[in-house]
């Protein structure tokens, strides 16, 4: 018997305001049309119908035709007024996912059923992909009743341990969602186990040399402090106990994790322990590309998908504001 049946089921938060809020933005929107590729299993397929039915999205779906549509069964969904394009398996799925967004056809990538670095392969090719000038990256949205702001979270999922050059793109990628999202000077804490530079830690090396980046302007449209242990980052308290003098610390909006692994591991306590609902999304690309995870609630997977809406939206109202200057 387990000992400790209440850590099966992670807490709540009181309000789900990130849900509530993403979902009054893009309401009364027209549809975005996203490329999903290989939804071949029940959650998958069943995430997508309830994004549609919610008008967000317009779905093509991917993959092979027989696997999604035992799979819509199986979610009790019904697809027949989704475009269906077959492919053999999961990898060609990805590649012909890609192909839309690059024709035009789609404006947002969504993974279905297959790995996570089965699409992602697909969409950094270098002929055929979504790269850009900007290195791809990850960033969690997330909310919970402990703490009084959203709070963005990078990089968890796509690089595993970036370099100096990489972290400049993750950071100047986080701070124009969190514009895109309404903040306005969001505070970026770099992490690290420590808030004082060490030569024997990447981590806080890096941490440094971000901070005097952004002071050149090499990084743009935020404060930045760091290294910050993450206590100094989320707590004022904690920060004046160590003495530390900065308007970051306390007030983070942005949260740069050193590496994947330790990225991975916070968003993870703070969603089943702190009970954060959270939305996800990759940028960096030609479009917002959505992760979505056997272990993300319906919740989380709705709200990505608004998020990515959202991105699409505002790069739509910047494209027609360029033209009209």
């Amino acid at each position: 018997m387990d000992a400790h049946p209440q850590a099966q089921k992670p807490a709540e938060t009181t309000d789900h305001r990130l849900y509530q809020s993403l979902l009054a933005r893009t309401a009364g929107q027209l549809p975005v049309t996203v490329a999903v590729a290989h939804p071949c299993d029940a959650l998958s397929i069943g995430a997508v119908a309830e994004v549609a039915e919610l008008g967000l999205i317009t779905p093509i779906l991917v993959g092979p035709s027989t696997k999604i549509r035992a799979a819509a069964k199986d979610a009790g969904v019904d697809i027949d007024r989704f475009r269906m394009i077959d492919a053999p398996h999961s990898h060609q799925a990805a590649l012909n996912a890609v192909a839309l967004v690059r024709s035009g056809e789609a404006e947002i990538l969504m993974k279905g059923s297959l790995h996570t670095d089965e699409l992602l392969h697909a969409a950094m090719q270098a002929d055929g992909g979504l790269r850009t000038e900007r290195r791809m990256s990850h960033v969690y949205v997330m909310d919970m009743a402990s703490y009084p702001r959203l709070l963005l979270m990078t990089d968890a999922v796509v690089n595993i341990a970036p370099s100096l050059d990489d972290k400049r793109d993750i950071v100047q990628n986080a701070i124009d969602l969190a514009h895109v999202i309404g903040i306005a000077r969001p505070m970026v804490a770099i992490l690290a186990a420590v808030e004082t530079v060490n030569s024997a830690m990447r981590s806080t090396i890096d941490a440094a040399a971000l901070c005097k980046m952004a002071e050149r302007g090499q990084i743009t449209g935020a404060v930045l402090d760091g290294p910050l242990a993450f206590d100094n980052a989320i707590s004022r308290a904690a920060a004046k106990q160590k003495g530390i003098v900065s308007a970051v610390a306390g007030n983070a909006d942005i949260l740069v994790v050193p590496d994947l692994e330790a990225g991975n591991m916070l968003v993870k306590e703070l969603s089943f322990l702190a009970g954060a609902d959270a939305a996800g999304v990759v940028l960096g690309a030609r479009v917002p590309i959505i992760l979505t995870s056997r272990a993300d609630s319906d919740r989380a997977h709705v709200a990505s998908c608004a998020l990515s809406v959202l991105l699409v939206q505002s790069a739509h109202a910047a494209s027609m504001l360029a033209q009209v200057r």
